[in-house]
C-alpha cells in the first residue's frame, strides 16, 4: 500500500473560547509525505490544531489548506483525512477485519473490495492472521496497529495521530515507534503527530513544532531543536540541560558566566542586556570530566552529590562550590570507576556546546 502525501498549510490560525485564546497565529506548511510532530506541554494547543484540521473544531480565524484547497468549509467526513487516537477507538462488537474495513464501507466501497483492501492494510502491519479476532483478544500493541491500518485503509493523503502511543508501556512504545517509522516509509502519507513526549518526537519526526500557550516557539529538525533551541523554554522542554546565568559585554564580544567564574565568546547578535533574561544552556552529555593537566574552553571544580547507574551510562548530580547544582553524564567503559558521593571532580565543556538562550517568547511564530 502506497499513499501519496499532501501539502498542509496552516495560515495564521486562531482559535478562541470566549476570552481564552487556545491557538494564536499558528502558521505552518508541511511537505508531502513529511512526518511533523506537534510537541508541547498539556494546554499548549497541539490537539486543538489537529482537531481544526480534522474538522472536529472550527477555527476562529485564518485558513487551513490541503494541496492548496481550503478545507474550512468542507465537512469532516469529506476531508479525506485519516485519524488515529490514543485509545484505539475500535468497535468492540466488530472483528478486526470489519474494524479496518469500516471507513471503506462508509465510503460505499463494495464489500468484496473493502475486504480485500482491509486485508492488505492488515498485512502491512503484519496482523493479517488476526482478521477474524475481536478487539478484546488483541494486545495493546496489536490494537494500535489495527487502529493505524484503519486510519490508512482508505488511502488518505494526510494522517493525524493524537498521542497514539500514550497508552502503551515503555518497551512496547519504543517498539511501536520503530514500526511506525517503517510503516510511514511504506505508506508515504503526510503524518501530523501530537505528543508531549520529547523522546518520541525526536525519534519519529522529520520536523518538530514546539508549542507553548497556543503559539509556536520553534519549528525545526530534531537535531536542530535539540542542539540549537530558539529560547530557554525549548532548551528546557526538550531533554535535560543545565542553565548558567549569562551577562554579556558587547564591547569585548564576550559573556560572563558568574556561577562558573568564566566567560565565553558571543556572536554579535547576542546582547544579554536587552530583551529579557539570558542564559547559557549546556546539555549534561557535553560536560566532561577533565583529566589532570587537561583543559577545555570552560573548566571548573565540583563535588559529586548523587550517581545513577544506568548500565552503559552514569548520570551524575554535582554541586559547584557556591551550592549551585548541575548534571553531567558519562559513558561507562569496562575500567570506568563510579565517582563516590562527595568526591571532588574537575569538569569542563567546550565553547561550542554553550548555547545562549533568552527567557522570552520568539518575536514571531
Amino acid at each position: 500500500m502506497t499513499v501519496g502525501g499532501a501539502t498542509v498549510e496552516f495560515e495564521k490560525i486562531r482559535k478562541t473560547y470566549g476570552d481564552f485564546v487556545a491557538v494564536d497565529d499558528f502558521t505552518l506548511t508541511t511537505e508531502p509525505g513529511e512526518f511533523v510532530t506537534l510537541l508541547g506541554p498539556s494546554g499548549s494547543g497541539k490537539t486543538t490544531v489537529l482537531n481544526m484540521l480534522a474538522g472536529f473544531t472550527d477555527a476562529t480565524a485564518g485558513d487551513i489548506r490541503v494541496n492548496g484547497q481550503s478545507v474550512l468549509s468542507v465537512p469532516t467526513e469529506k476531508r479525506n483525512v485519516g485519524m488515529v487516537f490514543q485509545h484505539y477507538s475500535l468497535f468492540p462488537h466488530m472483528s478486526v477485519l470489519d474494524n479496518v474495513a469500516f471507513p471503506l464501507r462508509m465510503r460505499s466501497v463494495a464489500r468484496a473490495e473493502a475486504r480485500d483492501r482491509a486485508l492488505k492494510a492488515l498485512a502491512m502491519v503484519q496482523l493479517e492472521s488476526t482478521a477474524d479476532r475481536m478487539p478484546d483478544q488483541l494486545s495493546g500493541g496489536q490494537k494500535q496497529r489495527v487502529a493505524f491500518a484503519r486510519g490508512v485503509v482508505f488511502e488518505p493523503p494526510v494522517l493525524l495521530m493524537d498521542e497514539p502511543l500514550g497508552a502503551l508501556d515503555l518497551k512496547l512504545r519504543e517498539a511501536m515507534q520503530l514500526e511506525l517509522k517503517q510503516i510511514h516509509k511504506t505508506v508515504g502519507c503526510t503524518i501530523i503527530f501530537v505528543t508531549h513526549d520529547q523522546s518520541e518526537a525526536l525519534t519519529l519526526s522529520d520536523r518538530i513544532v514546539v508549542m507553548r500557550d497556543g503559539r509556536i516557539e520553534q519549528v525545526d529538525t530534531p537535531n536542530r531543536i535539540y542542539d540549537r533551541p530558539a529560547n530557554k523554554f525549548v532548551a528546557e522542554f526538550i531533554g535535560q540541560t543545565n542553565f548558567f546565568a549569562l551577562e554579556s559585554e558587547p564591547s569585548t564580544g564576550a559573556g560572563n558566566l558568574p556561577e562558573l567564574g568564566s566567560s565565553i565568546p558571543l556572536p554579535e547578535s547576542i546582547d544579554a542586556r536587552a530583551g529579557g533574561d539570558w542564559w547559557v544552556s549546556v546539555r549534561p552529555e557535553k560536560i566532561l570530566r577533565i583529566a589532570e593537566g587537561a583543559e577545555r574552553g570552560i573548566n571548573f571544580d565540583a563535588a559529586i552529590d548523587e550517581a545513577l547507574f544506568l548500565g552503559n551510562e552514569v548520570h551524575y548530580q554535582a554541586s559547584l562550590p557556591g551550592g549551585r547544582q548541575l548534571q553531567f553524564r558519562e559513558q561507562r567503559g569496562p575500567d570506568t570507576p563510579l565517582l563516590a558521593r562527595q568526591a571532588a571532580v574537575r569538569l569542563g565543556f567546550d565553547y561550542s556546546d554553550a548555547i545562549p538562550v533568552a527567557d522570552t517568547h520568539p518575536a514571531s511564530a
